[in-house]
């Protein structure tokens, strides 16, 4: 299985290109011949019947300019082109896609106009194609598709969940502002349990002392002692909320709570899930085995990327996450450094987690990194530059088949002793 995107070269005297506009109720298709011959731009309808009907119209183009090879491309886009794709991934022809940033830049050579219509993109498309500046394009298959869809999936709950946790928390400050003063996080198992069973003043107050230590104590499995239970009830007493319309807002929040503990049952069975499909990746051990470098980071990672050990050279894996570095200078200016950030930013955004996570006192990249600090280098980009030397390592361990070594100069001076 190719999990690579290869650049294609400029298309040859045989390859008819074939564009396509990808809409969310129907597409937008455009036919050249290498002569210059061309279909005007016809829709598309993003059903059986429309791909039948564009593949027929396609094959009569093709026989009519007596043509060996068909190349389909169309900008990397969301969902709305996975059906199609599908589709054509059975026929006989190769699929490439376009950046939207040389679609863009190309579309202003054309015309030099800013115009943007479903039937001048699939030409501009074309043209792109023409130049040779196109991907293949990689489908992820088995685990790794798994992997992918997984935590694309937990992204979309975390996000969501996140801004439950909002909502809830305005809501508590309106009507028992103090509680955030005793109760830090109302994400905690004690803050939603507290804000699900009491979380007015009254409820606080009803509930007692005794009660109310004895309940904290057991859901947060001793964290909360008595004197937190202490310091929350004598908020109770002289609390500020508003009491009118307080019942409304106690039954927005128990709906609240209950959506949040939903999200988080869903975010485990994810996680389980992806613990399994792990497994099924050979190499999955060896990332796994960096200290601080968890089931979530190398879950994401294979997912986006597919499978490591079909990367030839680091660049190219670096390239993909978008952390390859560019500098802009001229004349005597010399710019500096940054990364592209064109590339996927799901890998960007797990590896810079990855880094904090081993940046920390007794983390395997604390050294590298306070050098990094001490050389003047700001905090973040130093995290930047953290999170390309795991993506290396990363790679390193995945084509080595090999296990991570802490302090590697020391073990090996002790293997030659």
């Amino acid at each position: 299985m190719n999990t690579k995107s290869q650049k294609v070269k400029r298309v040859n005297r045989q390859t008819m290109v074939v564009s396509l506009d990808i809409g969310k109720g129907s597409h937008f298709g455009y036919f050249r011949a290498p002569n210059g011959k061309e279909e005007s731009p016809f829709e598309v309808n993003n059903c059986r019947d429309g791909f039948h009907q564009f593949w027929k119209k396609l094959c009569r183009f093709k026989k009519a300019h007596r043509l060996s090879h068909v190349l389909v491309g169309f900008e990397s886009t969301g969902p709305y082109a996975e059906p199609l794709l599908h589709f054509l991934r059975q026929k006989p022809l190769q699929l490439v896609q376009i950046n939207p940033m040389h679609s863009k830049r190309v579309k202003e050579l054309t015309g030099n106009s800013p115009n943007k219509t479903d039937r001048k993109d699939p030409r501009v498309i074309a043209d792109v194609m023409m130049l040779g500046h196109s991907l293949t394009v990689v489908v992820p298959e088995g685990a790794a598709a798994e992997l992918r869809r997984l935590t694309q999936a937990r992204e979309r709950a975390i996000k969501d969940r996140t801004a439950i946790l909002n909502q809830l928390q305005h809501l508590v400050f309106v009507i028992f502002p103090e509680f955030l003063t005793v109760i830090k996080k109302v994400s905690s198992k004690t803050g939603l349990f507290l804000t699900g069973h009491c979380p007015t003043p009254d409820a606080i107050l009803a509930l007692g002392l005794d009660e109310l230590s004895r309940d904290m104590r057991r859901v947060s499995r001793g964290r909360m002692d008595h004197q937190r239970a202490r310091q929350l009830f004598q908020a109770a007493k002289s609390s500020v909320g508003v009491t009118e319309g307080r019942q409304s807002i106690v039954s927005e929040i128990g709906y609240l709570v209950d959506q949040i503990e939903r999200i988080n049952a869903f975010v485990d069975h994810l996680e389980c899930r992806m613990r399994s499909y792990l497994e099924q990746i050979p190499y999955s051990p060896h990332l796994l085995s960096m200290r601080g470098i968890g089931l979530i980071t190398v879950a994401g990672l294979i997912g986006e990327v597919g499978d490591f050990r079909q990367f030839s050279t680091l660049p190219e894996i670096t390239k993909l996450a978008g952390l390859d570095l560019f500098e802009v200078s001229s004349g005597k200016h010399r710019g500096r450094h940054h990364i592209s950030k064109r590339g996927r930013p799901l890998m960007r955004k797990l590896l810079y987690f990855g880094a904090i996570n081993t940046v920390k006192s007794n983390g395997i990249m604390h050294v590298p990194y306070n050098r990094m600090i001490e050389r003047g280098m700001p905090k973040i980009k130093a995290l930047v530059a953290i999170s390309r030397k795991l993506l290396a390592v990363m790679f390193a361990l995945a084509r080595d088949g090999s296990i991570y070594i802490e302090d590697y100069n020391t073990h090996r001076c002790q293997l030659a002793a």
